[in-house]
């Protein structure tokens, strides 16, 4: 994949950063590794030195990923009073604050005057829908969901969405402009909730808590399978192309009349537990680093690991390793 789709605003020079919680300071850092300068609003008066701390922490690692050459950002970092202010420059603005929708209708109508005609609004939200976030304005058109995954600075993936109330070429220009900063993008064609990558999630992690309450293991043994398990493999290729490989002569179509019986029954067994007071009590009792209280060390950690694993699979500056 390249690294900007031609039609992309690769001159994109200053962006709005609306919220400052731990989705916008890491969307944040990674504006600022990519050069940009960044106007931010967030209505806690104590925000500016919380997200210049993020930026900090987060540095060592842009540079590491290759997003950023430098010791320190070049572009300015500038905390807006309003959201007004911090939008009426901006070429593309990223809005993530919190997923109250009558909260992202207000910070709409407040902006919405004030944008260039020419710039290009995202929402990060996750558990929303592009219908729900689009009835906060007066025209969608330049509005799209840009959907990033936690921490945006270090995964790779955009979900972009827009549909038929949003202008021609307004999803290539966002995509591109992602790119351009050094993210993969995928386009959600069609409206689902939770889009397509936390589908996924919500998908394994059901089965997860299945495993659980059924006693078949242990939270953490089951969080081993898949990080000393197909979670290695998934971070080279998704699930098809995996088993595509894995078929050898035939690809898909042989693995899928090979393994058919398999599937379907597994699938037959498959659980549907839901998230009550007891089986929360049960994934956390089980859960071994729950209990050690020094949750900054463990993102750290986290964090390190998934550097690794992005350099590892390719996934810098919008390449996307191909098996052919």
């Amino acid at each position: 994949m390249s690294s900007a789709r031609a039609s992309a605003p690769v001159e994109v020079t200053r962006v709005a950063s609306l919220g400052g919680g731990v989705i916008g300071q890491s969307w944040t850092a990674l504006f600022l590794a990519a050069g940009k300068s960044v106007t931010l609003f967030d209505p806690d008066p104590a925000v500016e030195g919380r997200v210049r701390r993020a930026v900090e922490t987060a540095w060592p690692a842009l540079v590491e990923l290759g997003l950023t050459t430098r010791s320190e950002p070049e572009g300015e970092l500038l905390v807006c009073a309003d959201a007004r202010t911090a939008v009426a420059d901006a070429q593309f603005v990223q809005e993530s604050v919190p997923e109250r929708i009558e909260l992202k209708h207000r910070l709409y109508a407040e902006i919405e005057p004030a944008l260039a005609e020419d710039a290009v609004v995202a929402s990060s939200a996750s558990g929303l829908t592009l219908t729900e976030l689009q009835a906060g304005w007066e025209r969608p058109d330049r509005f799209v969901l840009g959907h990033p995954f936690n921490p945006p600075h270090l995964i790779p993936l955009v979900e972009v969405m827009g549909n038929d109330r949003t202008g021609a070429g307004v999803v290539d220009l966002a995509r591109g402009f992602y790119e351009s900063v050094g993210k993969v993008t995928i386009e959600v064609r069609r409206e689902v909730p939770g889009h397509v990558a936390n589908r996924l999630q919500a998908a394994l992690w059901r089965e997860v808590v299945h495993l659980v309450n059924e006693g078949v293991a242990s939270v953490d043994d089951i969080d081993t399978a898949i990080s000393s398990g197909p979670g290695l493999r998934w971070a080279a290729w998704g699930p098809t192309t995996l088993f595509h490989l894995g078929a050898g002569e035939g690809g898909i179509r042989a693995f899928c009349e090979r393994y058919a019986d398999s599937f379907n029954r597994w699938w037959d067994d498959l659980g549907h537990p839901h998230l009550d007071e007891a089986t929360a009590a049960r994934l956390a009792d089980g859960l071994a680093v729950a209990g050690s209280g020094d949750l900054d060390a463990l993102a750290a950690q986290r964090d390190a690991m998934i550097v690794s694993a992005v350099l590892a699979a390719g996934r810098v500056k919008g390449d996307t390793p191909s098996p052919a």
